[in-house]
């Protein structure tokens, strides 16, 4: 799991697995960013994966490569890609424009973190099975439920059961993992919430988009 390197890749090849299958199942331009969502987290798992070697064989230029793309995963794409994702095939105008506000969240809290990506050195480090990312900014709380806002609360506000369902999973995840991982938070909530990508495969399997809009 994000617990080592061998879960990590095996959790990143099961994905690139659910993702090849989410992409095919895809029907209109719209659903693909939404279908895209397990093929990135695919990607994000595998460079922890890559993380976790750069320990074993002690690659420090390496480490840092890898850290800072898989923080550019969990810190910036995150709370901006999903609420948009979201937005695109939600059918009801009502909801679109209330999703609108939430990927405006999404891109001030991701371009907030953003900033202290590149102005503050992020540290990934082996701690108790897990790996730390040491990611040092002002207003944590803040910024942190701005992010739960953005990624989880979003899904939420979908007319689609399993979009619903995806939202209900990330949150209860992400309260999981603060509750009994706070110092590996990053690491684990975002392993949960790859494994939630089944469910984004069993949206578009079940074609319950419909074919008109709503104006619900």
């Amino acid at each position: 799991m994000c617990f080592s390197a061998t879960a990590s890749f095996s959790a990143g090849a099961l994905l690139l697995g659910v993702g090849t299958l989410t992409l095919k199942s895809a029907t209109r331009p719209r659903e693909l960013p939404f279908a895209t969502i397990p093929l990135l987290f695919a990607i994000q798992q595998l460079s922890e994966g890559v993380i976790w070697l750069t320990f074993r064989y002690e690659t420090p230029m390496l480490n840092v490569v890898m850290t800072y793309i898989y923080s550019v995963f969990s810190h910036v794409l995150w709370p901006i890609y999903v609420p948009l994702a979201v937005l695109l095939i939600e059918p009801s105008t009502r909801r679109r424009r209330l999703l609108v506000a939430f990927v405006a969240v999404g891109v001030a809290v991701g371009l907030y973190l953003l900033y202290f990506l590149y102005a503050l050195p992020i540290v990934s480090r082996p701690i108790g099975q897990h790996i730390e990312y040491v990611s040092p900014h002002f207003f944590a709380a803040e910024s942190m439920s701005l992010y739960l806002v953005s990624t989880s609360v979003s899904p939420l506000l979908s007319t689609l059961r399993l979009v619903k369902v995806f939202g209900v999973l990330a949150l209860l995840s992400f309260i999981a993992a603060y509750l009994f991982y706070a110092i590996w938070f990053i690491s684990v909530w975002c392993f949960f919430a790859a494994l939630m990508s089944a469910v984004v495969y069993l949206q578009l399997l079940s074609r319950s988009l419909p074919l008109k809009e709503s104006r619900s």
